[in-house]
């Protein structure tokens, strides 16, 4: 097998401005410099001439790059923001819902570069930054592959369900159409060459080359999320009801081995209340600094936190990120728990009306201005009149939906010694790491 190019879709504005460090190539036109593109009446106009479709193609692979100017990053999180970006390989701009979109096409293994300097620190430990190689590569990968399947067959992906007491809905790739992946936290965060790599990155890059975790002949589904808070959570917890072996419910733990039945609301609430053993229950700043960047590292609280809100801060916000009047909100019953205790289902109970949401992404969107940091708490009401709290403490554990590698856990792995296949065969079970190229 031939190393793939990937299509990554970094942009989407009404105007794109981006600088061409090098000779590119457009249409048999040799261009450099600063360039504008601009959107009009569904057409790309640049250099006073309309386009369907344009494709900046280097002279020189690795001797050329391109800046994009004002790339959104971490968004809809807490640390949202912008910044120039600058990228090898291709850019390619495109019309998508009236807007303009700038692809990055780009050889996997440079993608990967960029990839484990954006998800983690370029400082972490070898045998860490091997494991991410592995999965980042595999999760493109098998990306790729099903969304090549769903093109093949004109499947139709439904992504929520819907009745008149319940409203039951994922997030997942799947609604990428025109390129592989994006560029931030939804899919993978790739900040091209922005983030200084170091030789260790490069390192890891090239010692798991071509590498992928398999189950049976089928490249895995390599999820994977900051911190488990201590349990893994299984796929159909967080997406489609599809069950994959290799991510299954386990204990983030090699000493410790049982695991409380955390969909049982008991098990759940005295997990989640307390502090167990885990790889990811960490302190240490050596280790964090190796997986958090600095943005990152703005979130202290992660294996364990607490977040308050008064009754009519959380009325008005779940008003304003669901589009539901809840009016005053009564109650939040916990109605459904996957193997990590995170909620995969949430009643909420106002004077106005009463819903059930899911699944978990679902959930933290709605009680959060950005992303709630899992769906995995409990929920103390205090000073409650006339039926009505005053306010509503949710403690919870974890930091992501937990589903596949725990960054944290790994590196704390990584840190004890361990190699990155055994690293990759504790978060994957059953899984085996093979050369495809």
């Amino acid at each position: 097998m031939k190393e793939p190019k990937v299509q990554v879709g970094i942009l989407f504005e009404p105007q794109i401005e981006f600088i061409l460090n090098g000779q590119y190539v457009v249409n048999g036109i040799h261009v450099t410099g600063r360039q504008v593109a601009t959107y009009d009446e569904n057409q790309i106009l640049w250099q006073g001439r309309l386009y369907n479709e344009l494709i900046f193609e280097p002279t020189q692979e690795q001797a050329c790059s391109f800046d994009l100017i004002d790339v959104t990053i971490g968004i809809n999180f807490h640390w949202e923001r912008k910044e120039d970006q600058r990228f090898l390989g291709a850019l390619k701009l495109i019309v998508e819902n009236k807007k303009l979109t700038g692809i990055n096409v780009i050889s996997i293994e440079d993608y990967l570069t960029s990839v484990i300097s954006s998800e983690m620190s370029a400082t972490a430990s070898l045998e860490l930054l091997k494991a991410h190689a592995v999965i980042s590569r595999s999760w493109l990968l098998a990306q790729i592959q099903k969304n090549k399947e769903i093109t093949d067959t004109q499947s139709c992906y439904s992504a929520f369900t819907e009745t008149a007491d319940e409203l039951i809905r994922w997030y997942d790739r799947e609604d990428h159409t025109n390129f592989d992946v994006c560029a931030d936290d939804h899919c993978q965060r790739y900040q091209g060459i922005t983030r200084a790599s170091t030789e260790i990155v490069q390192q890891s890059i090239q010692a798991t080359r071509g590498q992928v975790l398999l189950y049976g002949d089928k490249i895995c589904d390599a999820r994977f999320s900051k911190c488990c808070g201590g349990a893994f959570e299984e796929f159909q917890y967080c997406w489609e009801d599809v069950n994959y072996p290799y991510l299954v419910k386990q204990r983030d733990s090699k000493t410790i081995q049982e695991l409380p039945d955390l969909r049982i609301e008991t098990e759940a609430e005295q997990w989640i209340r307390t502090s167990p053993e885990a790889f990811c229950n960490t302190t240490d700043k050596k280790v964090l600094s190796q997986v958090l960047n600095n943005y990152d590292q703005e979130t202290t609280d992660f294996f364990r936190w607490k977040v308050t809100y008064q009754q009519e801060e959380l009325s008005e916000l779940i008003t304003k990120r669901s589009g539901i009047d809840y009016g005053q909100i009564l109650d939040l019953i916990p109605m459904e728990r996957g193997t990590s205790g995170r909620l995969t289902k949430l009643k909420i109970v106002g004077t106005k009306r009463t819903l059930t949401i899911g699944k978990e992404l679902e959930i933290r969107r709605t009680l959060s201005t950005s992303h709630l940091y899992s769906s995995a708490f409990v929920v103390d009401k205090k000073h409650i009149e006339n039926g009505v709290p005053s306010s509503f403490t949710l403690t919870g554990a974890g930091w992501g939906h937990g589903v596949g590698l725990c960054q944290i856990g790994a590196a704390v792995m990584g840190e004890q010694g361990y190699k990155y296949n055994d690293i990759l065969l504790h978060y994957y079970i059953g899984a085996s790491i093979d050369k495809l190229y």
